[in-house]
């Protein structure tokens, strides 16, 4: 347990994680925004999402029950709004149901509400499903869909009239390992997206362990099992026949490590060297950062700066991660949620090649070290034109009460504040969950966290899957009252995603920074546009947009509260 030691830790060094930031000011007028204004509904029911997770829990204690599922935020059928698509688990083979629960593909009708399209888009598989994401694979301008599972991956090709095909076998993507987290990004700058797929245990139901704490059955943590190399799929482009394959690359690029027991994953390039490096949220090893060196291959550099463990030294039960510039300095930051009794790690980049763990500095320490964090996002919910964070909780014990003073298998999720540049001091979270609503505040056991505009208002809504329960669709009430800028990026001689592009924006004096990014949070894929906030700042200066490749594109005096489409030159 590490909770003598995260206590000793706080009286240490004054529990600077309960660090109380000023009234910040990022508005041109100078006023303060009242980040209160923001809510967040619950409108799960009202927009016909009747979705349920099965994750085949009979008390049997089988490991996967714990980890919950994901979803995916992407425009499949190209109406420009973004469709939702929820990953469902199943039974296990010595329990099979008489119907077998299948993943779901909710279909956005542009007015609040979505309608279930599973059976006539053929993308409902019935197996263990554990993550997914989605991405134009084949540059045909539309969205293909992978599905990590317990068991064999599936990758569903988007036929482009609301249908989708299985290819797996014929791309060569099938891995069979227990799938988690995935990501797509071009690693070798070709014009094809990549694929790399997190692997978390060596589990089958003929090496499942009993085990047991204060005499009560719990899931196993992740020692009782040898960890799984990850995989690294590289896209062989196109083919003349109109079909994709994908070579698989773990060996040769350098990221085969078996001793890796992967939840998370984010891709970004946090060196600013032109390509996309991925990081890997471990459970109970040391994390992964992996170096694109820029001719097909990888370097591990965790050891080297940083990144992969905590300022303690200790390895953490990574689950969810995320890139961000949370301090607007031009350089990528990595966030990693963690067990109860750890706190959520924040990695501000230093510039140069090292990482230095502020979690409790920044104020996210502290209040996180009570919870089991999962999906994470940096993001700005109320537009005011910083990234604040959000994580999802929930403990895997459903008994974890019985023998744990302040342990709750149900648990709120957490809001962070970002106090920004004008505040002293400035970049402090401040945990604000206490202030949003009842539908925020519920206690669910909570896994995935997808973020997308769902009804392209100007300001981030958020879908949270459960485990063993409804998902929670989180619209955000407020967050466009301050002005924004949404961006469509469509490559032309990039991958037509435009995965691995980099976006500065300045208005009035505030610089901000995004990557598109092709994975991040746990388990869940978010919507590919770029949200911008602004505060009151009522125009653009610039946009700078440099493509994968290098290609430098650069636009001016733009106008705020519009959703705009960039496409490469």
């Amino acid at each position: 347990m590490l909770l003598p030691f995260i206590f000793l830790l706080c009286l240490s060094l004054g529990c600077r994680g309960d660090v109380e930031p000023s009234e910040k000011s990022n508005n041109a007028d100078g006023g303060a925004p009242d980040e209160t204004a923001v809510q967040f509904t619950d409108v799960t029911l009202e927009s016909g999402i009747d979705f349920t997770h099965s994750n085949g829990a009979s008390g049997s204690k089988y490991l996967p029950e714990s980890n919950g599922s994901g979803a995916v935020f992407f425009d499949y059928d190209n109406d420009e709004d973004i469709d939702l698509y929820l990953v469902n688990s199943s039974d296990f083979a010595d329990r099979p149901s008489a119907a077998a629960p299948t993943n779901v593909l909710y279909r956005n009708n542009g007015d609040g509400t979505f309608s279930d399209v599973t059976a006539v888009s053929g993308a409902g598989h019935p197996g263990y499903g554990q993550g997914a994401a989605a991405a134009d694979l084949d540059n045909d301008g539309d969205q293909d869909l992978y599905i990590t599972n317990l068991g064999a991956n599936v990758l569903y090709r988007n036929n482009g009239d609301g249908t989708f095909t299985d290819i797996t076998e014929l791309a060569g993507v099938g891995d069979t390992g227990w799938g988690a987290s995935c990501a797509f990004a071009d690693f070798d700058n070709d014009g094809y997206l990549d694929l790399y797929v997190v692997n978390y245990l060596d589990f089958t139901l003929e090496t499942h362990t009993d085990c047991s704490i204060a005499g009560y059955p719990v899931y196993c943590g992740p020692d009782s099992y040898n960890g799984v190399a990850d995989v690294l799929y590289h896209n062989n482009g196109r083919q003349a026949d109109g079909s994709i394959t994908f070579t698989d690359a773990t060996s040769s690029s350098g990221v085969l490590n078996p001793a890796g027991k992967g939840l998370g994953v984010s891709v970004c390039d946090y060196d600013n060297d032109g390509d996309v490096d991925i990081y890997v949220a471990n459970d109970m090893v040391r994390n992964f950062l992996y170096e694109n060196q820029g001719n097909g291959s990888f370097k591990d550099v965790s050891l080297l700066t940083g990144a992969g463990y905590n300022e303690a030294g200790q390895a953490e039960a990574g689950m969810g991660t995320d890139f961000g510039d949370f301090n607007q300095d031009g350089l990528m930051d990595v966030l990693v949620t963690n067990y109860q009794g750890e706190t959520n790690t924040l990695y501000v980049n230093e510039g140069s090649g090292l990482f230095a763990d502020v979690a409790l500095s920044t104020g996210i320490g502290r209040p996180s070290w009570r919870y089991l964090g999962w999906g994470v996002r940096f993001f700005d919910y109320n537009n005011d034109g910083d990234l604040d964070i959000f994580v999802a909780n929930g403990h895997i014990n459903t008994n974890i009460a019985e023998w744990d003073d302040i342990g709750t298998y149900a648990q709120k999720n957490l809001l962070f504040d970002n106090s920004g540049p004008d505040a002293t001091p400035p970049f402090v979270f401040r945990e604000i969950s206490d202030r949003m609503s009842r539908d925020f505040l519920q206690e669910e056991v909570s896994r995935g966290a997808a973020f997308g505009d769902y009804d392209n208002d100007g300001d981030m809504d958020i879908l949270v899957t459960n485990v063993g329960d409804a998902p929670n669709l989180l619209r955000n009430d407020g967050g466009n009252s301050n002005n924004w800028l949404m961006l469509k990026l469509v490559g032309v001689q990039s991958n037509r995603d435009a995965i691995g592009a980099e976006v500065r924006v300045v208005s009035a004096g505030l610089v901000q920074r995004q990557q598109l990014q092709g994975g991040s949070s746990y388990l869940s894929h978010h919507d590919p546009r770029l949200l911008f906030g602004f505060g009151k700042r009522t125009k653009v200066d610039s946009i700078v947009v440099k493509w994968p490749g290098g290609t430098i594109q650069t636009m001016q005096n733009v106008d705020v509260n519009q959703m705009l489409t960039v496409r490469e030159k």
